[in-house]
């Protein structure tokens, strides 16, 4: 009998994933068991996405870590990429994940209680709709939607002298460029790309990052 050439079978844990999550390492693998469970049944990851869980999304995600302030808001969690990885990572930080779709808004909140994060809040609701309280220092992203897009929905949630941390792809120089508008219209200041992970040998982490100009 052959096996099937789609069939997609979970990625090894890379040895690195100990260094990066530390000894928050034992949290970072129960949410990667329920991902691997859960996490195509639920919706929340590709039938593509097992052979690197680990590489693309988890190290991709908790690369960003040490970047983090005190105060973080991450839009459109998904799954838990990034804002979820880096509550684990960050137990210092304090972290309101923002999703719109209420089944993964339920998802985020069972990882929460069954991880034991009392450093998280989750909130149902789209970005420009949703009522934070407060600004944030930073905000994060991941996958959600181009720059041009983007900018204008998560650079009002932040303080001014804030942060936005944006994880982008290899095109982000080309977004940039079409984002010109909405980067002048929102005061950004101080706006570079980040490169994470090439020392490790780890693919490679892109950055937007800017400050929202006081």
């Amino acid at each position: 009998m052959s096996v099937s050439e789609d069939l997609q079978y979970p990625e090894a844990e890379p040895a690195i994933a100990a260094e990066l999550f530390g000894d928050r390492m034992h949290l970072a693998r129960s949410l990667y068991s329920r991902l691997v469970k859960e996490g195509e049944v639920r919706g929340l990851i590709g039938p593509r996405e097992l052979p690197q869980l680990w590489s693309r999304h988890m190290l991709n995600s908790v690369l960003l870590a040490p970047l983090l302030p005190q105060r973080v808001g991450d839009v459109g969690s998904g799954g838990g990429f990034p804002g979820l990885v880096l509550a684990i990572a960050r137990p210092d930080v304090e972290f309101t994940l923002i999703e719109p779709m209420e089944r993964r808004t339920v998802w985020l909140q069972e990882c929460v209680s069954s991880l034991r994060l009392e450093n998280v809040r989750v909130l149902r609701g789209r970005a420009e709709e949703v009522d934070i309280g407060f600004p944030f220092d930073a905000v994060t992203a991941r996958a959600v939607s181009a720059l041009s897009k983007l900018i204008p929905l998560t650079a009002p949630l932040v303080r001014s002298g804030g942060q936005l941390l944006l994880l982008k792809g290899a095109r982000v120089h080309e977004e940039i460029a079409r984002a010109s508008k909405a980067i002048r219209k929102h005061r950004l200041q101080e706006v570079e790309v980040l490169e994470l992970g090439t020392v490790s040998g780890l693919e490679t982490t892109r950055v937007f990052k800017a400050t929202v100009d006081p």
